[in-house]
């Protein structure tokens, strides 16, 4: 286990529901994105997306969550608290098909250790491929969360935080990957 997953889930054609996409491009785009993560543009794949946890180390999960929220509420569900928030009721299809993932996961004995689900309170998911404005401004601190926690993951595994791409890099990655198959809970100010 030597590489870190992030799993960005939803439908872009949904608006807010496609914020985990949203975050993956700026990740991308930032140059920032870390050289042992691999980036997966998830869609509305569900549970075929049991594959990407073998020989995971960790896993970040990047999603628009109902919470009982405003819209842009960011919340961090890390371990069994992600578990317990993916297998309540009202969650989105995807949803239903990433907790049976990690069941996969689970029973097959690869469920990575490390795991969080980052949340963001949808304003909307109607028809439409834009975010709605808190939404949007939301976006900027996951990309920095996301990083955080897998330099954070990276230290208490003794290892110095992650080196990242350069823009250029970034780019050639991006465009490198198709979309189908790469690219405590405590609440965050969006």
């Amino acid at each position: 286990m030597n590489r870190y997953v992030v799993l960005a889930i939803g439908n872009i054609l949904l608006s807010d529901d496609g914020v985990g996409a949203k975050v993956l491009e700026k990740l991308k785009l930032s140059g920032r994105a870390p050289l042992s993560a691999r980036l997966v543009d998830g869609g509305t794949l569900g549970f075929a997306l049991a594959a990407e946890l073998e020989d995971c180390a960790g896993l970040v999960v990047v999603d628009a969550s109902h919470m009982s929220s405003p819209a842009g509420t960011v919340r961090c569900f890390a371990g069994d608290a992600m578990d317990v928030q993916l297998s309540r009721l009202g969650r989105s299809v995807h949803e239903v098909g990433l907790a049976d993932a990690i069941d996969i996961a689970r029973l097959t004995d690869q469920l990575p250790r490390r795991r969080i689900l980052i949340g963001i309170e949808p304003a909307t998911t109607d028809w439409g491929e834009e975010l709605s404005p808190a939404v949007d401004a939301a976006v900027p601190g996951v990309v920095e969360l996301v990083i955080d926690t897998l330099n954070d993951w990276r230290r208490s595994a003794g290892r110095e935080p992650e080196l990242f791409t350069s823009p250029d890099s970034a780019s050639e990655l991006a465009a490198s990957e198709s979309p189908a198959s790469e690219s405590s809970s405590a609440e965050s100010p969006a």
